[in-house]
């Protein structure tokens, strides 16, 4: 029932204010003009909620303060453009029996009830009175969520947009795509694996086509997740669109391609590596995001340990010699790398690099990348690079015999050289470079450092939870019990929640084991010792392994025994 009472009586009825304080605000009022109700606000003697409930009551219109997101459905947007909903603050949260209702927070918006009704073919509208806020919240989330791979996928295997033409058309799929505007299903759909992958921070986009079906899987925090799964037959668009935006040549599907994409998402610029190759059951497509806007190169934000950053700082600002950064694919040696170059990067010294490819863009140095159809390799770009005058050189990778010796000679001849080679630890990395044919002789007065890492997942802020560890746990970190650190350690175990996707872990953080070789190390290396020798007199001599980094980090409670296991685990019992 419509209540005709002024505002100011019906918030006075419900005691929600007094009436001193409606005549001040109607004082106001009558001074600069404006709503009773957002003069109440504003004066702080009532709130927006409450005056909604006055605006229901005047308008006989049921209020709600909260929405359940989670119940819209997604469709109900579909006719609508977001800046539309956000200029109107309304939103359709349900649809049935004919009866559209919509959640606004401006009761007078009547002109859009209107244009909601003509969109839905003529429902009849049912609003309610929502806070602003609230409704401006279930937008941002209803179009988020509409905007979802897995929710495209869904409209497209409907048959919306006129997406049942496309997958008719497999053989046109090139031409349909080069001519569809950005409406375009297909269009949408890798858009939104696109946009999804940046917003949730993925490091890889596999786009991996089966026997019946397509499958989309993302790599966060170094471990893959299946996103959405399609069917097959909009595989050749998707793969075609893709290689579109790639720059590669769409006809071409028997041999391995790459390509680079460049995007921008909420202001963020974003390159992907592309990589497709053929399979048996279609082209399979790896995309690597390399996110310009959020990767900090600082070596203070990399997990580090104190000790192990200060030398590591010292070893860059030393005049010559190799330090080597060591570990698998994927496990932040190049960040780590550019991290130290940026701690030295001033005007008065000449930095070049010589990579594959050049995944950031520094201001300052000099970046070459190589090219193998050109026979510019890293040991040709390696001796051009000294004939620049450098004073410091990153060389990608030492791969070969080649660009091992021209590194050596760098590094005995003045210059501060900095590369990664693959090797499980800091001490195997002697014997791959001497099996690699390298004299050990000129390792052992050449190498400055060596630092092995992994990444690890760290624990979820919001629902990790305390945990005592067991015997096992505390044996498999390599912990004594009479470990006097363990009086003031904090475990945790990982819970899952809605802010870490329910993994129980949030970012990454890494694991460091810096080797500095001493002059027991270097006889060592002379002789042509072992690796597991040369490990033996740096632990001694007070190097902390990737696992005992890993033990460190569990009882400082920034991940669990499990996590730590899964990546240093089996490098220890090498």
């Amino acid at each position: 029932m419509i209540d005709p009472r002024p505002i100011g009586k019906i918030l006075i009825s419900k005691g929600y204010c007094s009436d001193e304080q409606v005549q001040s605000a109607l004082l106001v009022q009558a001074d600069r003009g404006g709503l009773v109700g957002e003069l109440l606000v504003q004066q702080g003697s009532a709130t927006k909620l409450q005056v909604l409930e006055a605006l229901g009551a005047q308008l006989d219109m049921p209020v709600q303060a909260h929405i359940d997101e989670e119940r819209i459905d997604p469709s109900l947007v579909g006719p609508l453009s977001i800046a539309y909903a956000r200029e109107s603050e309304l939103l359709p949260i349900a649809k049935a029996d004919g009866v559209l209702t919509v959640a606004m927070a401006n009761p007078l918006a009547l002109g859009a009830l209107d244009d909601l009704a003509v969109l839905f073919g003529g429902a009849r509208i049912e609003p309610i009175l929502v806070p602003s806020e609230v409704v401006n919240a279930a937008i941002n989330y209803s179009f988020d969520r509409r905007a979802r791979a897995d929710q495209v996928v869904d409209d497209m295997e409907k048959g919306e947009s006129g997406v049942a033409d496309i997958a008719m058309e497999l053989e046109d799929a090139a031409k349909d795509i080069l001519d569809e505007d950005d409406e375009a299903p297909i269009i949408r759909l890798v858009n939104s694996v696109l946009n999804q992958a940046a917003k949730e921070k993925a490091s890889d986009i596999h786009i991996e086509p089966m026997e019946k079906h397509v499958v989309v899987r993302f790599r966060k925090d170094g471990v893959l997740k299946e996103v959405v799964k399609t069917t097959k037959k909009f595989q050749p668009s998707i793969t075609s669109r893709v290689k579109i935006m790639g720059g590669l040549n769409i006809a071409e599907k028997r041999l391995p391609q790459d390509g680079r994409i460049r995007i921008k998402v909420a202001g963020r610029d974003i390159d992907l590596r592309l990589s497709t190759i053929p399979t048996a059951h279609g082209e399979r497509i790896v995309m690597r995001l390399l996110d310009k806007t959020s990767t900090t190169l600082d070596l203070k934000v990399l997990g580090m340990r104190d000790e192990v950053r200060q030398k590591i700082d010292e070893l860059v600002h030393r005049p010559n010699g190799i330090f080597l950064c060591t570990g698998p694919t994927g496990s932040g040696k190049t960040t780590t790398l550019y991290s130290a170059l940026m701690t030295i990067n001033k005007p008065d010294i000449n930095i070049l690099t010589i990579e594959d490819p050049v995944e950031y863009q520094l201001e300052g140095i000099g970046q070459m990348q190589v090219n193998p159809k050109i026979e510019f390799t890293f040991a040709r770009g390696l001796r051009a690079t000294l004939r620049q005058d450098p004073d410091v050189v990153l060389v990608g990778e030492i791969r070969d015999l080649e660009t091992a010796e021209i590194a050596v000679q760098a590094a005995l001849t003045g210059h501060l050289v900095l590369s990664t080679v693959h090797t499980n630890d800091a001490a195997s990395t002697f014997t791959r470079m001497i099996d690699m044919g390298v004299e050990p002789f000129l390792l052992s007065s050449s190498i400055a450092g060596i630092l092995a890492q992994r990444l690890i997942r760290t624990l979820c802020k919001d629902c990790r939870l305390p945990h005592i560890p067991t015997q096992l746990e505390l044996e498999q970190l390599g912990l004594d019990k009479a470990d006097p650190r363990l009086a003031t350690a904090t475990f945790y175990r990982a819970k899952g929640c809605p802010q870490c996707s329910m993994s129980g872990y949030s970012g990454r953080s890494g694991l460091h084991e810096l080797l500095i070789p001493t002059e027991d190390i270097k006889r060592l290396v002379v002789a042509r010792s072992d690796a597991g020798a040369i490990k033996r007199v740096a632990v001694a001599q007070g190097m902390q392994t990737l696992l005992a980094d890993g033990a460190i980090k569990c009882m400082q409670g920034k991940t669990t025994v499990e996590e730590v296991m899964r990546i240093a685990n089996q490098d220890e019992a090498e």
